[in-house]
Parts: C-alpha cells; sequence; structure tokens
C-alpha cells in the first residue's frame, strides 16, 4: 500500500480528483480553488511515484492504485466522496467503482474509457517504456504533448508550458512503472453496470487519445450515466477549456449531494 501525498482545500462534499499521466495534482489547479470555493472538500492525491508521493510497490497496478486511493479516505476519515479521474485518473476511479463501491457518492470520469490495451496500445506501452529508459522524461513528454493537446491548445504557449512543466518534472522510474500498469489493467467494461452513483462522463470534442466515441460509450454503459462533450478542448479537457469543464463538474456535484 502506497501512502499518497495530497491536498485537501476546503469543506463540504469530499471530491477526490486523480490526475492523468504523466503529471501530478497540479494538473487540477485550475478546478481546486472554483470547487473549494462552491462548498466542496477537494482532495487531490498524487498517485505513487509522481509529485510528491513515494514509489508504490512492485509490480504498480491500477487496482493497487484504486486501493491507494481508498486508503487514503480512510486515513483522512472520509466515508463516502465523489470521485473523478482525467485518462489514467479515470481508470483508477472506475477500479474504485470495482473494489470499493461503498466509498463512492458520485463518479467522474473524464477523457477516459473502460476498454484495456489491445495488442497495438501494449505495443506502444513497451516502446514508451523503453524510450524513457534510453533517452529520458523530457523527450517523452515533448513527443507526448501533440497527443494529449487539441489544436487550440498546441497553439497557446501558456498551456503548453504549463502541462510540459508538471510533466517534466516527474521520475523516469515513475513513468515506466506506470505505463505498464496502464498497459495490463483490467477490461473495466463488465462492473459499468453495477454503478449506482451519480456520474458523469466528460471528453473533449478534439480528444485523439479517447475521442468522444469512447465517451458515448462508456455513458452508455453506466445506468443514469451523463454525457458532457467539450468544444475546442483535447485530452486534457480541464487545462484546454478549464471554465467549461468546471461549469460541467459543479452543475454535476449538485446532484451528489
Amino acid at each position: 500500500m502506497s501512502t499518497l501525498a495530497y491536498s485537501d482545500t476546503g469543506t463540504g462534499l469530499p471530491v477526490v480528483l486523480l490526475h492523468a499521466f504523466p503529471f501530478d495534482r497540479e494538473l487540477w489547479e485550475p478546478q481546486r480553488p472554483a470547487l473549494a470555493g462552491a462548498g466542496y472538500r477537494v482532495i487531490l492525491p498524487d498517485l505513487p511515484g509522481f509529485g510528491q508521493s513515494p514509489p508504490g510497490p512492485e509490480p504498480l497496478t491500477v487496482d493497487g492504485l484504486a486501493d491507494a486511493v481508498a486508503d487514503l479516505l480512510t486515513r483522512l476519515g472520509v466515508e463516502r466522496a465523489v470521485v473523478g479521474g482525467l485518462s489514467m485518473g479515470g481508470y483508477v476511479a472506475l477500479a474504485v467503482a470495482r473494489r470499493h463501491p461503498g466509498r463512492l457518492a458520485g463518479l467522474i470520469l473524464a477523457d477516459t474509457k473502460a476498454d484495456p490495451d489491445d495488442e497495438v496500445a501494449r505495443r506502444n506501452r513497451d516502446q514508451a517504456i523503453a524510450s524513457v529508459r534510453a533517452h529520458g522524461v523530457a523527450p517523452f513528454v515533448q513527443a507526448l504533448l501533440p497527443k494529449l493537446l487539441g489544436p487550440q491548445a498546441l497553439a497557446d504557449p501558456a498551456v503548453v508550458e504549463a502541462v510540459r512543466g508538471i510533466a517534466t518534472r516527474q521520475s523516469a522510474p515513475a513513468l515506466t512503472a506506470t505505463l505498464a500498469a496502464l498497459r495490463d489493467r483490467p477490461d473495466a467494461t463488465p462492473g459499468l453496470a453495477a454503478v449506482s452513483v451519480p456520474t458523469l462522463v466528460v471528453v473533449g470534442e478534439d480528444d485523439a487519445v479517447t475521442p468522444p466515441s469512447a465517451a458515448e460509450k462508456l455513458a452508455a454503459a453506466i445506468p443514469g450515466a451523463e454525457l458532457v462533450r467539450l468544444p475546442g478542448a483535447g485530452h486534457l479537457a480541464n487545462r484546454e477549456a478549464p471554465e467549461a469543464f468546471t461549469t460541467a463538474v459543479l452543475a454535476f456535484l449538485r446532484r451528489c449531494r
């Protein structure tokens, strides 16, 4: 079990937001003050090896990440929370829903999917691991950014430099261990029909990694799920369309009280 570093802001219904790969909790900075100011307790963990969290046990697994999040809730005395995640964070949130359903007051799934990696994606993960080991973090991040960001964000130096700065400060061992965990993650599809809490699915219209079609499939499989598409945003929708993303989350959270 990994002891996660975290920030804890505000009071009210707890909202746990899980960051994408290869970032840390600072990815959620556009949302943190707005959600806390609206009367929510915003808990932002660094997943194992990222930000200020120590590395997790080897081999790292998505299920193990979900257990670490549940352990953090126990440490904080939080019985139930709205748990959300973007991309990798969404994979972990789905694992929390499967392994710890009683801890959920709601579920937010942003720019993510339930399906496991296919053979092509698994080979790409292996190539990425080899690249990080051979060349380090910065070249890997540089090659990744055009996939993560939509055209509008790629044309905005402030957005590009903000996300590049977060990603390039992460360690190579954290990236390689997590790439392996993502490669080997289980298929979350069989558990979707059992999700019984309010669920929001958010996707950037220009997301090339987990496109709107994947979000539509995800929302259709979860009873009562709401789908919000954000124009002009790519895979990192909370950073590319921060105001629209936050507005969608706040509207959803009112259903979870």
